[in-house]
């Protein structure tokens, strides 16, 4: 049973319940929104109750037991929190897994999921990840420099500034020559070996020591001319064998390969020189091996790739920008929810480095300011519908976008929770793509967070700022005119929202009423004064309710038939194995062993509730019966593996209609009962709910009578 993570407690306690206490954290990191756990089981995290808190925009659950958890803005103070508890005093390092536990952990990793893509990408994320803040202020001192340069107030292009303006340079220029150093300690701490051997490594091919050997007369380098491309390529003779000379700063792809392969020596040479030893000899030995290596063979080869990858995207720039210019901006909705985005910054680095600018940003920051104008569309709304939690969201996620280029609190607080967003959004990245690729393109010669701080970076600027606004606006007109919200949504929403401010103006009066009796009143004892204050016993006046949200009032007739959801042999909720189902907490109803699997909707009504997972469905009838099918049970913790979800929430459904089909043998090789259950969750409301068991049926025949 999972631990609940609503109750008592501050937002730090309640998350780490709901993740299953300190004890089943292995490691918790954050970057500019998230949490990210690492937990020793992830079945035991309640996405539910975490997605149920407040200033939790979402939780993302991710295969091999990680889970990360949106925050937003306030992910560093909740993370300094959550660190800073009690129960995590110890980094809430669990005590030693059993034989058993361990070999069900590498079952469950072995069941078709794509672990290593997983750590790929994760590995590519950790490695730029703790250097966001950096990167954002440097693309910020940019931006200053740029409006400086428009304004005539100094060249920056000039071969003669003073010593202010190139001190200047520097300031910014810092992160971006170095980032091979940063990339490597990151990676190097991500693949958990010493991360100063990585920076080490990297260091060691952009010391003025090697860096002077370029283009120099010392004995042994010889340097060519390519008279075709301009360029010059030096070699050097370095124990007799050439080695290829290049300039490292700014390079990305080299670390990331160099710190790859430094993992395998750096781990066998721990496990080759006895622990007492380590410290001198292992280090020494990664660097006696890893420089050369690095020098000889990485360093040329993600040269290589680099540039490789840079001069592809570079000639379908070149060759069919409009092309381009529309893939950039498609693409980024899709990549960066699943972190994958993140080779392509790589990329804009690495053109800065050698072209000495970046041609993917530009078309990008359509995509950027569309997510922020789908984003505005729903404040809008929000404003308009008077909803606080989504004004609240919208805000936060609209300030970090606009001001700070960071889509994340807007993608998952908002967009990816409304499916009718995303299209309206990808309008506006056509949009502004379109614009870029049909004016000619757009270039920075900086990496900048597209946001309206980094404005001034890009060339021409008319030019982007065209794109982007209309990126901006066709997302907020399409969201707002046509909401994010389904029609049944929104007057279900607008009928909950009435309901609660109802019920508040009823308790402000009912209050206001309670504190005039006591000040106008005949004298009252001590008792009663206190009594005043608190909750009575008297039946309180209904709220005013909407046509949407009225219970259908409930008299003994006619019965409504509910249809097998799937076929095979009907059993009692007494047999089913489940305690809650057994206890009829969730309504009186039958379970059904099923004979394949084709689940279908056993009654027409309105499809109120999908799982993500796949696995449970709510249907609410014209007549008001509330009916809920549970595929399997705990097949929650299979996290929609084998479940083929057919249905959307909010559609009306007719009986027979199918609503998923699962794979048995997946739910029964994951060590889960495979019944279907199908309850009455508002039994209590019903003159009588009479299940029929102990038969074989057929998909859709008559297992349970409704009695209104």
């Amino acid at each position: 049973m999972n631990t609940p993570a609503t109750g008592h407690g501050t937002p730090a306690e309640q998350i780490l319940r709901g993740v299953g206490g300190a004890e089943n954290v292995e490691s918790l990191t954050h970057c500019a929104t998230r949490l990210r756990f690492q937990l020793h089981d992830g079945a035991k995290a309640d996405v539910t109750a975490l997605d149920a808190l407040d200033g939790v925009m979402a939780t993302v659950p991710q295969s091999g037991d990680r889970l990360q958890i949106v925050i937003g803005g306030a992910v560093a103070r909740v993370y300094s929190e959550i660190m800073n508890l009690p129960a995590m005093t110890n980094g809430g390092t669990a005590p030693r897994k059993s034989d058993a536990d361990v070999k069900a952990e590498m079952r469950a990793k072995s069941r078709g999921r794509l672990v290593w893509v997983d750590n790929f990408f994760e590995y590519l994320s950790d490695s730029f990840r703790p250097l966001m803040g950096v990167l954002l202020g440097s693309s910020l001192i940019i931006a200053i420099a740029s409006v400086l340069d428009a304004l005539g107030v100094v060249d920056f292009r000039a071969a003669d500034k003073s010593a202010t303006w190139v001190f200047v340079d520097a300031m910014w220029r810092s992160v971006l020559y170095f980032l091979p150093i940063f990339v490597a300690y990151n990676a190097a701490k991500k693949l958990k070996i010493d991360p100063w051997v990585g920076a080490t490594v990297m260091a060691a091919v952009m010391t003025p020591n090697f860096t002077g050997m370029l283009n120099s007369k010392i004995p042994g380098v010889t340097t060519t001319t390519n008279e075709t491309l301009g360029t010059t390529e030096s070699v050097a003779h370095v124990f007799g064998l050439p080695m290829q000379l290049n300039d490292y700063g700014g390079q990305v792809f080299v670390p990331l390969l160099m710190v790859a392969l430094l993992a395998l020596v750096y781990k066998g040479l721990q496990r080759v020189f006895p622990e007492s030893v380590h410290m001198v000899f292992v280090p020494f030995f990664s660097m006696l091996i890893m420089i050369p290596v690095t020098a000889f063979l990485i360093g040329p080869l993600g040269i290589w790739a680099g540039n490789g990858l840079g001069e592809g995207l570079s000639w379908l720039n070149n060759n069919a920008p409009i092309v381009f210019a529309i893939m950039i901006p498609l693409l980024y909705p899709f990549l960066v929810p699943l972190g994958l985005h993140w080779p392509l910054n790589a990329l804009m680095l690495q053109n800065i480095n050698t072209l000495g600018y970046d041609f993917i940003q530009g078309p990008m920051g359509a995509w950027n300011f569309a997510c922020f104008g789908a984003t505005a569309g729903v404040l809008l709304l929000s404003l308009r519908h008077r909803e606080k939690e989504m004004r609240q969201t919208a805000t936060g996620a609209l300030a970090a976008g606009l001001f700070g280029g960071i889509s994340e609190p807007s993608l998952y607080g908002i967009h990816l929770r409304f499916k009718r967003i995303y299209p309206r959004m990808l309008v506006g990245c056509l949009v502004g793509g379109v614009i870029v690729g049909v004016l000619g393109g757009v270039d920075t010669n900086a990496f900048a967070f597209t946001s309206l701080l980094t404005i001034p970076v890009f060339d021409p600027m008319l030019v982007y700022v065209i794109a982007i606004t209309a990126s901006f606006f066709t997302a907020m007109a399409l969201v707002y005119f046509s909401d994010f919200r389904t029609p049944q949504d929104r007057a279900r929403a607008n009928a909950e929202r009435d309901a609660l401010e109802a019920e508040t103006v009823a308790q402000e009066t009912a209050a206001a009423d309670d504190r005039e009796l006591v000040t106008v009143g005949a004298p009252v004892s001590a008792e009663t004064a206190a009594g005043a204050t608190k909750p009575t016993t008297s039946t309180p006046t209904p709220a005013p309710t909407t046509p949407a949200e009225t219970t259908p009032v409930v008299s003994a007739g006619k019965g409504i038939e509910l249809g097998a959801p799937v076929a095979g042999r009907v059993v009692d909720l007494d047999e089913v194995g489940d305690p809650v189902f057994a206890s009829r907490a969730l309504g009186e109803g039958v379970g059904v062993e099923p004979a394949d699997g084709r689940v279908v909707a056993p009654v027409d009504g309105e499809l109120m509730v999908v799982a993500d997972t796949g696995h449970a469905f709510g249907i609410r009838t014209a007549e008001g019966v509330e009916v809920l099918i549970h595929v399997g049970i705990d097949t929650v913790q299979m996290r929609g593996e084998g479940f083929d979800v057919r249905a959307e929430a909010g559609r009306q459904v007719r009986a027979g209609d199918l609503l998923v089909e699962v794979d048995l043998d997946a739910v029964r090789a994951a060590q889960h009962p495979t019944v279907t259950l199908m309850t009455v969750t508002n039994t209590a409301e019903l003159a009588s709910v009479e299940p029929h068991t102990g038969q074989d049926v057929a998909v859709g025949a008559p297992v349970v009578t409704v009695r209104r």
